[in-house]
């Protein structure tokens, strides 16, 4: 047989399509010929194939050899096309059969005497390979990563030897079984360390409840990170789909992914990262940290030190929960569902409004900093609270607060309210939100007067709705009331102060 057809699949970003490598002989000077747009680490494998048959003992065609990597328009990189091309000359040269290989895909990148190196973004492909219903053969050290797609045969090999010798019936490989990693339920953070803070304890409360995104503002020293860091723990644990869905981004960027599994991610981004490090791109676009803190938290401290248009990328993510990055040869789309904490200082010396120190900051120079976050993007921002300087009986006080454990609770029990519904709180569409919250005459009333005075925009008057539904769900109540509303808008102040500059 001189024409053999190997499956294995291209990695574009989280989407693994499947690749037909055609290998075919023909008579003529020997040489290899690679179609099918493949980038230089693919080029470079025919070189990586020929010392691996020969150094394991194969004989190597010495023909004409086309290898097609089909579909032709499918952009090709990376060096898991090794271990297929290599199968793939094998059995167009009749050193195994083609029956062989039926139902199984493979990947993997060869070294020169043959061993099987590990190739990243391998749990995407494992879980594509799961969809078509085949089995699949990797390195073993992929293995662990591919075992996690669950009901899939995976056949791990350190050799081209080993891959070879199973295929021909000689020594069978048995089939990869990995525990799947131990869940994390907490982060080891607890919100009994928090001091005083109480309104932006509840704030974090019912943003951790409705999958709000939440601004902490205040001089510094006064608990910002501290409650940030608080957020995962009050957050329920990833369901299967979605540690799967946080485990494949992580894939894709070459991570661990045995750590923290099952835990929300919690993301911390430098202010000096780049608008390509954090929303994701490069000439192959990777993913930024906005889908690395997928199902999680992305913390930006000193927001307002980010570059305004580092920030201004963050808005349609915001909405949409996925990003699309787009190039001139490569085009990507990964997932980006965060879950946004901010804190800032209120001035470039951070005590505006402080009792401890006095401000040294002019009035220009405060409009400035103020200026580096535009209205568009508080807009999007649901809940933005002052976090005041506590007294120092405060902060020596020996009581402790409420444990993560017990807002835990109230935090699924809101939750289970939204679900019932379809969708978080953050995420429902306006015709549900209003359908939900079911406000009375006299409160839909009350509500335009507030709108009008504070000169609220549609999509703020949206978000009151949102926050004023999860404080309803909170309280176990059917519909928010004028209780709910108004701790709601009393969540928008801090914008007003900040956009009345």
């Amino acid at each position: 047989m001189t024409l053999s057809i190997v499956r294995t699949r291209a990695g574009l970003g989280l989407e693994a399509p499947e690749v037909l490598v055609e290998v075919h002989l023909a008579n003529g000077l020997p040489g290899i010929t690679l179609v099918g747009l493949p980038e230089t680490a693919v080029r470079e494998s025919r070189e990586r194939v020929r010392s691996a048959l020969v150094n394991a003992g194969f004989d190597f065609p010495m023909r004409r050899i086309t290898l097609n990597l089909a579909p032709a328009d499918l952009p090709k990189e990376g060096g898991r096309f090794d271990l297929p091309i290599a199968l793939g000359l094998l059995v167009a040269s009749g050193q195994i059969a083609a029956e062989a290989l039926a139902e199984i895909e493979c990947a993997g990148e060869l070294a020169l005497d043959g061993a099987l190196r590990p190739v990243p973004g391998m749990l995407p492909l494992a879980l594509a390979t799961r969809g078509a219903g085949r089995r699949l053969i990797v390195p073993r050290a992929n293995a662990d990563e591919a075992a996690l797609a669950g009901d899939l045969e995976v056949l791990p090999a350190d050799h081209l030897l080993e891959v070879v010798a199973h295929l021909l019936g000689q020594t069978p490989i048995e089939p990869h079984r990995a525990s799947r990693p131990a869940e994390a339920l907490t982060t080891g953070a607890d919100l009994a360390e928090v001091r005083g803070q109480h309104q932006a304890r509840r704030a974090l409360e019912v943003a951790a409840s409705g999958g709000h995104n939440l601004l902490l503002a205040g001089p510094p020293g006064t608990g910002k990170t501290m409650l940030a860091s608080r957020l995962p723990g009050i957050l329920p644990p990833l369901t299967e789909n979605e540690a799967l869905e946080v485990a494949a981004v992580r894939s894709v960027c070459g991570l661990p992914l045995d750590e923290d599994w099952g835990r929300r991610p919690f993301r911390s981004p430098h202010h000096t990262a780049s608008a390509v490090a954090l929303v994701g791109g490069g000439s192959r676009p990777r993913p930024g940290e906005i889908s690395l803190a997928h199902r999680g938290v992305l913390f930006l401290d000193e927001l307002p030190e980010f570059p305004r248009q580092v920030l201004e990328v963050m808005r349609e993510p915001m909405e949409s929960g996925r990003i699309h990055i787009a190039r001139a040869s490569h085009e990507r789309r990964y997932p980006a569902s965060f879950q946004l904490v901010a804190a800032m200082n209120p001035c470039p010396c951070g005590h505006l409004g402080d009792p401890r120190r006095a401000c040294h900051c002019t009035a220009a120079q405060i409009q400035r900093y103020q200026a580096r976050l535009s209205g568009p993007l508080l807009d999007r921002i649901d809940l933005q609270v002052e976090v005041p300087a506590l007294a120092p009986e405060q902060l020596t006080a020996r009581e402790s607060g409420e444990p993560s454990a017990a807002v835990r609770e109230r935090v699924l029990a809101a939750r289970e309210r939204q679900w019932a519904r379809g969708a978080l709180n953050a995420r429902l569409g306006s015709r549900e939100l209003e359908a939900a919250c079911a406000l009375s005459g006299a409160d839909r009333a009350w509500l335009a007067g507030v709108l009008e005075r504070l000169n609220l925009s549609a999509r703020a008057y949206h978000r009151v709705l949102r926050v004023a539904l999860t404080l309803a769900d909170l309280a176990g109540e059917p519909h928010p009331g004028r209780e709910q509303l108004v701790e709601a808008i009393g969540y928008r102040q801090l914008d007003r102060l900040l956009q009345g500059r």
